[in-house]
C-alpha cells in the first residue's frame, strides 16, 4: 500500500503566499481604482505578511488603463523587509520602467500553448521567447531578479491539453538563460488535482534548484484542491488574489484566481505556517467592493473565519426556560 499523504497535517511547514490581486485582479476591472487606494491596499498587504506582492504591470497604459499609474504606485508604496515587490513586464521598455521604479523582481509571461500565445500576446512563441530573453539579459545586467510565468501549463481553452514535454521544454529554455523562478500557471482554470500533483512532482524532481510557484484559478471550483495537490507534491509557493479577483479574457465564464484569504484560512486550520495575518488580510479584502463597485467572490470576507462566532438570539433565555418547562 502507498503511505498515507501527510498533506492534511501541516505541522508548521512554511508555505509562501504571493499576492497577485493588485495586478491580475485589478487589470480585469472596469472601474479605475484611484492611485492612493492602490498604494494603501499594497501597504495593507505588506503589513499582513505576504511573501511577495505583484504590485502592478508596466504595460502600455492604452492596453491596460486600470494600471496606468504603475510608476507612481511602485515608487510610493511602503516596503516591508522580507517582502518581494514584483511587477509584470511585457517587453524591454516595460522592464526599463520597472527597474527605474525600484521593482525587486520582473515577472515575464508567455504561453506554452502556441494558439493561446498568439491570441493573447499577438506573437508566436519564438517571438515571445526572443523578446523575453532580451528582458532577462537586461535584468541580469541590472542585478534585478526575474520570474517567468508560463501560461496554460494545465490546459488551453482552444487547444485542450498541453503535453508535459512542451511545458518542460519551455522551462528548460528559460533555465538555460539563468532564470531561477518559474510559475506554472493554470491560466484558465483547467487544472485538476491528480494532474497538478504529477506535473509539480516531476518539475521539482527535474529542476531542484528552481523556485517553482503554482498559480491557480478557481474557474471550475478546484482551486483549493489543486493547491493541496501541489503541496502534497512538494510545492511551497502559491499565487493568490485578494478577494478572489481576476479572470482571463480567453476563458469564457472564467472566475478569478484562488482567493488569498480563503487559502490562508484553510492552510492555517491544517497547521501550515503562511506567515500571514488573516485578520489583516480579510480587512483588506473587505475594502475591495467599495473600490471596484461590486461584490467579490471571497467567502471568508463575507462569512468570516471558521470560529467567527455570533451572539445567541435575543430571546435565548426565554427559549431556554420554555425548553426546561416541558
Amino acid at each position: 500500500m502507498n503511505a498515507p499523504s501527510t498533506v492534511w497535517q501541516g505541522a508548521g511547514r512554511r508555505i509562501h503566499m504571493q499576492e497577485v490581486g493588485l495586478r491580475d485582479g485589478l487589470q480585469m476591472e472596469k472601474t479605475f481604482v484611484p492611485t492612493e487606494d492602490k498604494i494603501a491596499l499594497c501597504n495593507a498587504l505588506s503589513v499582513a505578511g505576504l511573501s511577495k506582492i505583484e504590485v502592478t504591470s508596466f504595460t502600455s497604459p492604452t492596453a491596460i488603463p486600470a494600471l496606468k499609474d504603475a510608476e507612481v504606485v511602485m515608487r510610493e508604496i511602503t516596503r516591508s523587509p522580507g517582502t518581494v515587490y514584483t511587477a509584470l513586464v511585457p517587453n524591454l521598455r516595460g522592464a526599463e520602467r520597472a527597474i527605474e521604479s525600484r521593482t525587486d523582481e520582473l515577472n515575464l509571461v508567455m504561453s506554452v500553448s502556441a494558439t493561446h500565445n498568439l491570441a493573447n500576446l499577438r506573437m508566436t512563441q519564438e517571438q515571445s521567447f526572443a523578446a523575453l530573453a532580451q528582458v532577462v539579459a537586461l535584468a541580469q545586467g541590472a542585478n534585478v531578479a526575474v520570474n517567468v510565468s508560463l501560461s496554460c501549463v494545465f490546459g488551453c481553452p482552444m487547444d485542450g491539453d498541453v503535453a508535459q514535454a512542451d511545458v518542460f521544454g519551455w522551462v528548460q529554455r528559460f533555465v538555460d538563460r539563468g532564470v531561477r523562478g518559474i510559475t506554472l500557471c493554470d491560466t484558465t482554470g483547467m487544472a485538476y488535482p491528480t494532474q497538478v500533483h504529477q506535473l509539480t512532482a516531476a518539475a521539482r524532481a527535474r529542476w531542484p534548484g528552481v523556485e517553482f510557484t503554482l498559480h491557480f484559478h478557481n474557474t471550475r471550483g478546484m482551486g483549493l484542491a489543486n493547491v493541496l495537490a501541489a503541496i502534497d507534491a512538494g510545492a511551497d509557493r502559491f499565487d493568490a488574489s485578494l478577494g478572489g479577483l481576476g479572470g482571463c479574457p480567453y476563458a469564457p465564464g472564467a472566475s478569478g484566481n484562488v482567493c488569498s484569504e480563503e487559502i490562508v484560512h484553510a492552510l492555517a486550520l491544517m497547521g501550515y505556517d503562511t506567515g500571514v495575518d488573516l485578520a489583516q488580510l480579510v480587512a483588506a479584502a473587505q475594502q475591495l467592493p467599495g473600490f471596484i463597485g461590486h461584490d467579490i467572490p471571497s467567502q471568508i470576507a463575507k462569512a468570516g473565519p471558521r470560529l467567527a462566532l455570533h451572539p445567541v438570539p435575543a430571546d435565548f433565555e426565554a427559549i431556554r426556560e420554555r425548553a426546561l418547562a416541558r
